[in-house]
């Protein structure tokens, strides 16, 4: 990996980060799907007057049937299942949850590309394994229903971006990061409107909840897909799906300066064994040259 690519991944992973604390604040008055609703029309509506000006839209209509499916796949579902994670669990709680996605990313590579399975990446998935159980299991506080369902939605979606990595990698490889990003976000806009009529927020959200919905619409949706998908192009899904390993340190980082966060004992040790299992199952300590 090059020094620029490490520095781009390095801030694809502040900006995600970010994205756990933003929707922290937003989600309880906003609601899961008309957060996610405005966070992805917004970002689509920002981008698309410089698509139709490059004249990219007929590129848009070619693949329309499969940005449609990648906005479910990588924007409506997992952003929803996130959003709801955040209701009843810290930024970065959901955010080392979200680090699970290289190892399925694992798995998925495995299943779907038929890559061969190494002793050391079944170490890895193992010691990633322990960390989510550690993680879950060893609370200072009995664990709520909510709260279990909270982490299943959060797994959920990390095995949703896991799988929509290679997909992005065979369906749009000479497709520019633009179009992708703008078609798949109003996909998803489309796809969430239906839902709307039954989640109305109860009262009108505060301009704090207002300005993370902005934050989340015009960085971690438009200058964050754009800079993911052009570095799975520039380095492949595997490497950039590392990016997870990062976004966890600055999830709790911004969770704690922002809104004081109390990061515990178990979060520390699960989020190590899972960035540690995670690094091994990518082969990120075997050298080159073996």
């Amino acid at each position: 990996m090059s020094l620029q690519n490490f520095l781009k991944l390095l801030l694809l992973a502040a900006i995600w980060g970010s994205s756990f604390l933003f929707t922290r604040i937003a989600a309880p008055e906003w609601g899961p799907i008309w957060l996610i609703e405005l966070r992805v029309l917004i970002a689509s509506l920002t981008l698309l007057p410089v698509v139709l000006k490059l004249d990219l839209w007929p590129q848009i209509q070619r693949h329309w049937r499969a940005l449609m499916l990648l906005g479910i796949l990588n924007a409506a579902l997992p952003f929803c299942l996130l959003a709801y994670a955040s209701l009843f669990l810290s930024a970065g709680f959901t955010a080392i949850l979200n680090a699970t996605t290289p190892l399925f990313g694992l798995w998925i590579v495995v299943l779907w590309l038929q890559e061969a399975l190494s002793g050391p990446r079944l170490i890895g998935f193992a010691i990633g394994f322990l960390g989510v159980v550690l993680l879950v299991g060893w609370q200072d506080i009995p664990l709520t229903l909510n709260q279990g369902i909270a982490i299943a939605a959060g797994l959920l979606a990390a095995l949703l971006y896991a799988i929509s990595a290679p997909y992005i990698q065979q369906q749009f490889a000479d497709v520019s990061a633009l179009v992708v990003t703008t078609g798949s976000q109003l996909s998803a806009a489309v796809i969430l409107v239906p839902l709307l009529p039954f989640s109305i927020p109860s009262q009108l959200p505060s301009p704090k909840a207002l300005l993370s919905v902005l934050a989340l619409a015009l960085l971690s949706s438009v200058l964050a897909q754009m800079l993911y998908y052009h570095l799975i192009k520039a380095m492949g899904p595997s490497k950039t799906l590392t990016v997870a390993y990062l976004i966890p340190l600055f999830a709790m980082l911004w969770g704690a300066l922002a809104l004081r966060e109390i990061v515990t004992i178990s979060m520390v040790i699960g989020c190590g064994l899972v960035l540690l299992g995670t690094a091994i199952a990518n082969d990120l300590f075997t050298p080159k040259n073996s």
